[in-house]
């Protein structure tokens, strides 16, 4: 059940990012064709004005399809309707007539013309595999030469509709760090709120409610009894409590390595903060992290591998947060909607990131770049993008088997 929670939490990301491009491409006159979450082959699918939606049976994550986000090139049709010609040549009239407008820049003309290009098809005698590449072909070429095309709007619509699903994960990390502020809280005290089950503190005989005063004899403020437990590098603690106004001490007790850090297995309870010092909390948060993301990726630059996760490990570590409760699961979504914010703003197609700065560069050039350029620098993105799930899958494998 845990692990079905979380993989929830990643589709919740998944379409809180597919809809922050959906609505700004139609807020900005784009209609867009398809909005997964997931990919094909399809689970289920509906219809609606002009728009399929649908959920995919590779929960890998998702996609939204705007029209046209290619200029329609002459070569574009060999690709499209190869197959169809191969078997019936008389397609090739109409077809050349369709290229020679698209090499003149005549787009107009060549939306004219597909018309003359669907009835021949029509009339065509073709396999099964051939009139379906067709029909794709034709789809594709109504999308690139349609009014609503992406790759004919002005610069800032390009961006802002790309910018959108990354911004909004980077918008709901925010809130919902302000929300967890507000209604949880950030500000630690003494009272031990929860103790986790087989963990040195239920040995220890740590009892929700007991008042930390002192760790190894050492009086200690609140928001440093985390801080004293980790730096103790695993030595043995004793702790000094109170419990129902009377003082007792706990230990020794040796803290157990979890996540990279020791601890003893027991949550603080915190005090709620105020609107305003919950989002200024929210916003400190997410600098904070922001940061931290940006110098794990320096790291991995330097050939530390060891951060990289896949979707095996997020979940994973997504079901041991829910073990800890319902709202530490949730800072840990907040975590992971900014990460994917950031991440995907790296400047590398297929990566949002990458298509901003290709429309930042159409822009300055005053023209589109060529499908080819987009392929070749798409192919160098995705090969590095597989390569790093290829890294965090093998981290996880390593984690999870005990190596």
């Amino acid at each position: 059940m845990n692990i079905f929670v979380a993989i929830l939490g990643l589709g919740l990301l998944v379409f809180v990012h597919e809809a922050g491009h959906f609505f700004t491409a139609r807020a900005v006159g784009m209609t867009p064709r398809r909005f997964y979450v997931g990919f094909p082959p399809p689970l289920v699918r509906v219809r609606r004005k002009g728009t399929e939606y649908g959920i995919g049976a590779i929960p890998l994550g998702g996609y939204v399809k705007i029209p046209g986000m290619h200029r329609p090139a002459p070569s574009d049709l060999d690709g499209y309707f190869g197959r169809a010609l191969a078997e019936k040549p008389q397609l090739l009239a109409p077809l050349e007539r369709v290229k020679r407008r698209l090499a003149d820049g005549d787009m107009e003309g060549a939306r004219a013309l597909l018309g003359e290009v669907e009835q021949a098809l029509q009339g065509a005698d073709l396999s099964d595999a051939a009139r379906k590449a067709a029909r794709k072909g034709l789809e594709e070429l109504r999308d690139g030469l349609g009014g609503d095309a992406y790759w004919r709007q002005r610069t800032w619509k390009k961006v802002a509709v790309i910018f959108a699903g990354p911004g909004t994960n980077l918008l709901f990390a925010i809130v919902l760090f302000f929300l967890l502020f507000l209604l949880v809280g950030g500000k630690a005290t003494r009272t031990i709120d929860r103790v986790e089950t087989g963990m040195p503190a239920q040995t220890a005989g740590l009892q929700p409610g007991d008042q930390i005063l002192r760790v190894n004899g050492v009086p200690v403020q609140p928001d440093k009894i985390s801080r004293a437990i980790t730096s103790s590098n695993g030595r043995p603690l004793t702790l000094t409590i109170r419990r129902g106004g009377t003082p007792i001490q706990i230990g020794p007790v040796r803290p157990k390595v979890v996540d990279g850090a020791y601890r003893l297995g027991f949550l603080l309870k915190a005090k709620p903060l105020g609107p305003a010092a919950s989002f200024s909390q929210s916003l400190r948060l997410t600098g904070t992290v922001t940061k931290e993301i940006g110098a794990s990726l320096g790291r991995l630059v330097r050939g530390s591998k060891k951060e990289v996760s896949s979707p095996v490990g997020i979940v994973e570590g997504s079901s041991q947060a829910i073990q800890r409760g319902f709202d530490t699961y949730l800072w840990v979504l907040g975590f992971l909607s900014l990460s994917l914010a950031l991440l995907n703003l790296l400047p590398l197609l297929p990566l949002d990131g990458g298509h901003i700065a290709f429309s930042i560069i159409e822009g300055i050039r005053g023209r589109a770049v060529g499908r080819e350029v987009y392929e070749r620098v798409s192919a160098v993105g995705i090969a590095l993008v597989l390569l790093l799930f290829f890294i965090g899958l093998s981290n996880d494998v390593g984690r999870i088997g005990g190596n």
